[in-house]
């Protein structure tokens, strides 16, 4: 028997202050596109901005349905509007942020499961890493070099060939 590990290093800073003039710039646009969420039954707000490799800037927000689990999540909705927009371009960063109705927005979230997957399929395609920078509307945020550091042993398409 062998045993392995799998570790990854990301950035944590205290707050939006810290951060480069360019990843602040995105993370503000994340806050600000939380408002075009539509989430009237979690009342969790998600908004998603991307920088692409060409220099354009794609948003995304969560869209809810009462119609459970036809919704889709902010980060899902910005890869497949980059994709349809720019397709092949490659996304440089990605910044997330979120609104909760029902508490605080102090901390960083991480994408859900989906998300990851998705996110690594798009990586993968393009051939490309993708930053995160992921904060609340205050408090400390964590950026994480590549997406595909938050599916480790992930499904990909080599297992559909």
């Amino acid at each position: 028997m062998k045993k392995d590990e799998y570790k990854f290093t990301y950035e944590i800073y205290d707050s939006i202050d810290e951060l480069k003039e360019e990843d602040a710039w995105l993370l503000q646009e994340a806050r600000e596109v939380t408002q075009h969420a539509y989430a009237p039954y979690s009342h969790f707000q998600v908004g998603a901005i991307a920088r692409l490799a060409n220099g354009e800037i794609v948003a995304g927000s969560n869209q809810e349905n009462a119609s459970f689990p036809v919704g889709l999540c902010a980060e899902r909705v910005l890869l497949a509007s980059a994709s349809s927009l720019y397709p092949k371009v490659p996304i440089d960063a990605i910044a997330v942020s979120y609104q909760s109705g029902n508490g605080h927005s102090d901390h960083p979230i991480t994408p859900c499961g989906i998300c990851r997957q998705a996110l690594q399929e798009f990586e993968n395609r393009v051939g490309h890493p993708i930053r995160l920078i992921l904060g609340g509307m205050e408090g400390k945020v964590i950026v994480i070099p590549d997406a595909s550091m938050l599916l480790p042993l992930g499904f990909t398409s080599e297992e559909l060939k």
